[in-house]
């Protein structure tokens, strides 16, 4: 199923025109970028086999996507590219480009304004927010709810069972970020092809940028993509408005979702504890008593951390973090999984 979908997204994405016309780039071409993108979708499978076998930690596409944002943070950071802007030749990386401005520049005071407010490519102000984002993502990892369970077998032993404010994880923003992703991918390949039609500009209008990428400018795709900073904010406040309510919204409710289907709603807890031999300290020994306190805590934490994870996604877009706010969730969640995987095993092999 996985090396379908990968050949139907191939030859959709070639037949689209993403890398430009067949006409062309040629037939043969076409053939080698639709075998090169299979190819590569194959290869991601096998390589989240390998870990998922026991040969690593954790998911091998959690590993995938958090390396590659990782290093667009880096990359836009560190880049030692040149570009070339409204005052001259510049640095890519906002902390060479600030480094080098400090050195050349006589006036410090204007070459740290420019490093942090340079627009269209990545400055400190971006940095300084991908930090402040990281940080917060941490902290409230750590919220979470300690519920006793105790055991039949062993009388007066407990153990307790931390319930998460992100209770789903990074799970809402990845299905989130996936509805959007294949809004996105419809809409323009359609608008592409169908422009003048009215239910596929109602779907998506799209514009082409200096750098060959296309941006929606109107439609349904440009009114749940977020806006770029807080000029486009104050500019098109429904715009804004309606982006806050979709991803607060959508998080929330594949969140709930999430938890029902994936076997860690409150009735599946309640059932897998009975049939263990397990009951909550000062609660009635039967399914529904346990399932009513179980609810009380995972429906609260399921909504409110889909909802929380979705006031970070659009802080992160507001304040112009390098990555997008989507990205950096994906990133310190994944990473931060990872860590707390590793100290289970060192745990194992101690005992």
């Amino acid at each position: 199923m996985g090396i379908i979908i990968a050949f139907g997204e191939a030859v959709a994405c070639v037949l689209s025109g993403q890398y430009g016309d067949i006409v062309n780039i040629g037939v043969f071409n076409s053939f080698l970028l639709v075998f090169q993108l299979v190819f590569a979708g194959i290869l991601v499978m096998i390589l989240d086999e390998l870990l998922s076998k026991g040969y690593g930690i954790g998911s091998g596409v959690s590993l995938f996507i958090a390396t590659n944002i990782s290093e667009n943070i880096v990359w836009k950071a560190f880049s030692p590219f040149t570009v070339t802007s409204d005052t001259g030749v510049e640095y890519e990386g906002a902390i060479i480009a600030t480094i080098h401005m400090l050195i050349t520049k006589k006036n410090k005071v204007t070459a740290l304004h420019r490093a942090f407010y340079r627009s269209n490519i990545p400055n400190l102000s971006n940095f300084v927010a991908t930090i402040i984002v990281f940080l917060v993502v941490i902290y409230f990892q750590g919220f979470r709810k300690e519920i006793k369970i105790a055991s039949k077998k062993v009388s007066g032993g407990y153990y307790t069972q931390p319930i998460k404010l992100f209770y789903c994880s990074n799970t809402p923003i990845i299905l989130q970020s996936a509805l959007v992703s294949n809004l996105y991918f419809i809409s323009q390949m359609l608008y592409k092809k169908y422009k003048n039609f009215l239910i596929i500009r109602w779907l998506g209008t799209w514009q082409d940028t200096e750098g060959g990428h296309s941006i929606p400018v109107g439609g349904l795709a440009y009114y749940i993509s977020p806006p770029r900073d807080l000029v486009d904010f104050i500019k098109d406040p429904l715009h804004a408005l309606l982006y806050i309510l979709f991803v607060l919204i959508s998080c929330a409710l594949f969140a709930k979702t999430w938890t029902e289907i994936s076997g860690k709603g409150a009735r599946d807890l309640a059932r897998q504890l009975r049939d263990n031999g397990h009951f909550l300290e000062g609660v009635r020994e039967t399914e529904q008593n346990i399932y009513k306190v179980l609810n009380n805590s995972i429906s609260v934490a399921s909504g409110l951390g889909g909802m929380c994870i979705g006031i970070l996604t659009i802080f992160a877009d507001f304040m112009g973090a390098i990555g997008s706010g989507t990205g950096i969730l994906l990133a310190v969640t994944i990473i931060y999984e990872y860590f707390e995987d590793s100290k289970k095993d060192e745990r194992k092999k101690f005992r």
